[in-house]
């Protein structure tokens, strides 16, 4: 199951929506950024189909 979660860029700051994938208890992935296109990383942790914590991180 996803969830869409809205997180801020690092770089530029602007807030957008990515999806995380709820069945991984702990996750890390990489993504970029609509407007400024650098990538972050995103440490996601889920329980019981959402995610509870989540930290986006500069590269």
């Amino acid at each position: 199951m996803d969830e869409w979660i809205d997180i801020e860029c690092p770089y530029c700051g602007q807030h957008f929506e990515i999806t995380v994938d709820t069945t991984t208890a702990h996750q890390q992935f990489v993504s970029d950024c609509d407007v400024c296109c650098r990538p972050f990383t995103v440490n996601a942790e889920c329980a019981n189909g959402e995610v509870v914590r989540f930290d986006v991180l500069a590269n």
